[in-house]
């Protein structure tokens, strides 16, 4: 009679060497210690790392994936500059999957969603003066309401999204007056989420990401 039971599996492996990498890149670009437009030299980052060339490819080709890094035929990585319409096309599709996400999590979320959306809201209000404080909370905001949404395709696509909104400089946040802006539509926006609203929260966050375009020009 054949056994049955199940053949032992493997322990599990920690974190791959080349996703590492790729979170210290990450952080890099974001910081700008590798500039947009550069030349991502291997060899000397690969002595910096500690590490050989192959994990440092690996977490290349995973930033490239994301849009962080571009690729160019012979003459190796380089960390991804964006244009003015790269940015406008981002602001676009996140104010379409946002906005959707606004009038769904209006219509459908549940009192205790509704209820973390707005402590971080608070929060928000609390770090106005802190500008990178305040850029980090906007995002796990924006992020929270993806969440309460629903659909985690949306949210998969919209981390990617995000991360080129990064490689802008400055951000919109730190626009001059763009914050108190900001977050005065935050507080529209949660009005109409808590008084389901849903066609007028769509508005509003459509118009969120309009106005924080225009603050990038």
């Amino acid at each position: 009679m054949a056994d049955s039971r199940s053949p032992a599996r493997a322990p599990l492996k920690a974190r791959a060497l080349y996703e590492q990498v790729a979170d210290r890149l990450r952080e890099d670009i974001f910081s700008r210690r590798l500039q947009p437009g550069s030349w991502i030299d291997e060899l000397k980052l690969a002595a910096e790392l500690g590490i050989s060339r192959t994990p440092l490819r690996e977490a290349l080709k995973v930033l490239a994936t994301e849009g962080l890094v571009t690729m160019k035929l012979r003459r190796g990585a380089y960390v991804t500059e964006v244009s003015r319409e790269d940015v406008a096309q981002v602001y676009h599709l996140l104010a379409l999957l946002e906005s959707d996400a606004a009038a769904t999590v209006a219509a459908q979320a549940d009192d205790a969603a509704l209820a973390g959306l707005g402590r971080l809201h608070d929060k928000l209000e609390a770090a106005a003066g802190r500008r990178e404080t305040f850029f980090a909370l906007n995002e796990q905001f924006h992020m929270a309401l993806l969440e309460a949404a629903g659909n985690r395709w949306a949210q998969q696509v919209v981390v990617d999204l995000r991360k080129v909104m990064k490689l802008n400089r400055p951000h919109s946040l730190f626009t001059q007056g763009r914050i108190n802006e900001s977050l005065a539509e935050h507080r529209e926006l949660m009005q109409a989420l808590r008084e389901r609203r849903a066609e007028r929260a769509r508005a509003l966050m459509q118009a969120h990401f309009e106005h924080g375009l225009a603050a990038t020009a």
